[in-house]
């Protein structure tokens, strides 16, 4: 029965040790990513053809990661945006960067829906590992005027081809 009691105790240790290790984080506070969050219209070019968007980003899930809902003003035939994604960002102290799940309307979950970002004061430098090519999107904090500048590039053997070209303003809610 010795050896027993001592299985029993080495178990119950393990298992305290195990759920410690797998502890939820604190909820994330990042000044960065508090400047991300709002009401914005999104104004650009992507692929060459302007376009004009909604995006609307909150903190989600105990505040650990920014969701960003992001819909085009252009339509299809049916009514639906022409394009809709929504995008987390959170933070992953283990790797000390960022990280992002891109979904949006052409579906499936890609390498290229994970991207990753080193730590910077003004910008999230995201890049989303494909096979051939990668894919750059680079989040530009401006503190001058509170906007962000978005550039979205094809890496085509090793070279930034531009892809998107944005501005994100902030909506002001309206005066009381």
């Amino acid at each position: 029965m010795p050896n027993l009691r001592r299985l029993a105790i080495v178990a119950s240790l393990l298992f305290v040790l195990c759920t410690a290790a797998h502890a939820q984080q604190p909820p994330l506070q990042d000044a960065l990513l508090d400047h991300l969050v709002g009401t914005w219209v999104l104004q650009g070019t992507i692929a060459g053809k302007p376009t004009v968007q909604d995006l609307t980003a909150t903190w989600v899930l105990n505040h650990h990661y920014v969701a960003l809902h992001e819909v085009s003003r252009e339509k299809l035939p049916s009514g639906q945006p022409f394009y809709e994604a929504t995008v987390y960002i959170g933070w992953n102290p283990d790797t000390n960067e960022y990280g992002c799940v891109w979904l949006d309307t052409y579906g499936g979950v890609l390498p290229v829906s994970l991207g990753t970002a080193p730590h910077r004061t003004d910008e999230l430098a995201f890049v989303f590992k494909d096979p051939d090519p990668s894919f750059h999107t680079t989040f530009r904090y401006l503190e001058k005027d509170g906007s962000w500048t978005w550039a979205m590039d094809n890496d085509v053997k090793g070279t930034l081809k531009p892809f998107a070209r944005l501005t994100m303003t902030q909506v002001k809610p309206p005066a009381k």
